[in-house]
């Protein structure tokens, strides 16, 4: 008798546990969620980043707050993001920057880290040169790069940058050396476009929304994109497949995910909520108004494209010498 109510308690134990464990999945999320951003109060991230808390929080009943973890270019966030409990309580952006900084030594960290969520936003390079530049297409330039090795500079981030490797990656598709175009660093996008205008540099690498404001005051023009597809904010510049015949692809992202292994149920909750944000109005207007590419992934095609974009950043920071492994 005692031995049979020994087990009895053991077995109804037992139920209260998975009862207990049932009742706090369900009940996700019972308290605010952090939300981290690697990168600076003001940038495409951190827009993208508040927008998205803003509306998971209207949905999920639950604020969603948006705390910047900046510093060692994208380690401290990213790391923030990874190293948090595995509970559905913190998440965050987890950008381009997880398949380069491993390579260029900065941090132990993989896209293999986390537990991917989805992909929301790409903003694909595109090959930008001054207004009244003499190479009306892309195939001249091209042309002309091959004939003048050295002659062409160009910029668009700093060295070893995500438009820095878009520029590597053309180049090294095309079999072109990386020397014949020198790269100038600048501190971004902006100051890049800027020096353009000036005359300073011929080329810039960089997304298009980030060129927007000298490419419709007519100071600059776009050639091409770096997609497989043209984008809706030029949709008269061809792909890089359209003028050149090229294949390669490469843009700055952005996709939502958490430490690795988080709670199945939790997952697939949030993973939910954040693909009907991505599908509603609010969402689509915002990153529409500001040139933001719109892609989907969910989480395990989020996870295949990260791991093709660790191949593919490797390479190429091999062969600029910039990879430390």
């Amino acid at each position: 008798m005692t031995q049979r109510r020994t087990i009895l308690k053991a077995a109804a134990g037992a139920a209260a546990l998975a009862g207990l464990g049932r009742a706090s999945a369900q009940a996700w999320p019972a308290r605010p969620v952090t939300f981290v951003c690697p990168w600076g109060a003001g940038g495409g991230t951190d827009a993208t980043a508040r927008i998205m808390a803003s509306l998971l929080e209207k949905d999920l009943g639950q604020p969603f707050n948006v705390v910047n973890r900046t510093g060692g270019s994208g380690v401290v966030g990213h790391q923030a993001i990874s190293g948090a409990a595995a509970d559905g309580y913190t998440i965050g952006m987890v950008t381009v920057e997880i398949t380069m900084m491993r390579h260029a030594g900065l941090t132990q960290l993989s896209w293999q880290d986390y537990t991917p969520l989805a992909l929301v936003n790409i903003d694909t390079s595109g090959v930008i040169v001054k207004a009244d530049s003499p190479y009306k297409t892309l195939a001249d330039l091209v042309n002309a790069i091959k004939a003048n090795p050295g002659k062409l500079k160009a910029s668009g981030t700093g060295q070893g940058g995500i438009w820095h490797l878009a520029l590597a990656g053309m180049l090294r598709d095309l079999k072109i050396d990386n020397a014949a175009v020198p790269w100038v660093p600048s501190n971004g996008a902006g100051p890049a476009m800027q020096d353009l205008a000036a005359g300073g540099i011929d080329i810039v690498t960089c997304s298009l929304p980030e060129g927007r404001a000298l490419i419709d005051a007519g100071r600059a023009r776009p050639l091409a994109v770096m997609s497989p597809e043209r984008t809706a904010l030029y949709p008269n510049v061809p792909t890089l497949k359209e003028a050149i015949g090229s294949n390669w692809t490469v843009g700055a992202w952005r996709g939502i995910a958490g430490p690795k292994g988080m709670p199945a149920d939790v997952t697939a909750r949030l993973s939910a909520a954040i693909k009907k944000v991505w599908d509603g109005k609010d969402f689509k207007d915002f990153m529409t108004q500001r040139g933001f590419g719109l892609t989907w992934a969910d989480g395990p095609g989020y996870a295949s494209f990260m791991q093709r974009g660790d191949a593919d950043m490797l390479n190429v920071m091999r062969a600029l010498g910039l990879a430390k492994a």
